[in-house]
């Protein structure tokens, strides 16, 4: 491994990756309690997301001075440090977004229920497609283009889900007010985000991969 050296960083940035991981699922179960009504579960996501989110801001700064007070990989400090930024917006994402689901309240329709579902579980699986990725780019950098495609092939699977629903929103469901369909179209593109900041994450890591072999 070239970072022989950086092991406690590593070792720090593997924990800030499986926080990352732990809040996606949090999300993704988050969603999936709101839209079968299951309040004490969705609730008890918020917390822990919440709690997640604090747990991966100490773990960035503690990374942070680790690699600035060792002087490790000052060559690569910059573009790792990015990274973990971006990837932390992942988590930032997953808490605001299940919070707008609490502090609104969106009526979601049942026959919109499990498009709403499925939507979720793609988007947020583009953005656990970049882990493992991240995770490679530190020990196989080699690897990390062969691991990112799937990103893409989420992010493009949620694109077109997206779409299919907002259809359905406007064009199929005669019943509902006006402002009722931009409110869904609102949480349609909340979840949307997952899967465009995974993108963001995926092409920033495609960039470092190739610093890192060339």
């Amino acid at each position: 491994m070239l970072f022989k050296k950086a092991n406690k960083s590593i070792e720090l940035i593997d924990k800030f990756l499986n926080c990352v991981d732990q809040s996606l699922l949090l999300f993704k179960e988050g969603v999936k309690n709101y839209l079968y009504n299951n309040t004490e579960n969705f609730n008890n996501d918020i917390l822990q997301l919440a709690n997640n989110e604090i747990e991966s801001d100490k773990l960035r700064r503690e990374i942070e001075q680790t690699l600035y007070v060792q002087s490790l990989m000052p060559q690569l400090r910059g573009d790792i440090m990015r990274l973990l930024e971006e990837m932390d917006n992942l988590i930032d994402q997953s808490k605001k977004n299940l919070f707008q689901f609490e502090v609104e309240t969106p009526l979601i329709p049942a026959e919109l229920i499990q498009d709403f579902v499925r939507l979720t579980q793609i988007s947020v699986s583009a953005a656990e497609s970049v882990i493992p990725a991240a995770k490679s780019y530190f020990t196989e950098p080699i690897n990390v283009n062969e691991k990112i495609h799937r990103v893409y092939f989420y992010e493009k699977e949620t694109d077109l889900l997206a779409d299919i629903i907002r259809r359905k929103i406007f064009r199929e469901m005669k019943d509902l007010r006006l402002s009722e369909k931009f409110h869904l179209r609102y949480f349609t593109l909340h979840i949307e985000n997952i899967s465009d900041t995974a993108e963001k994450v995926a092409d920033l890591l495609s960039i470092m991969a190739i610093k890192r072999i060339v």
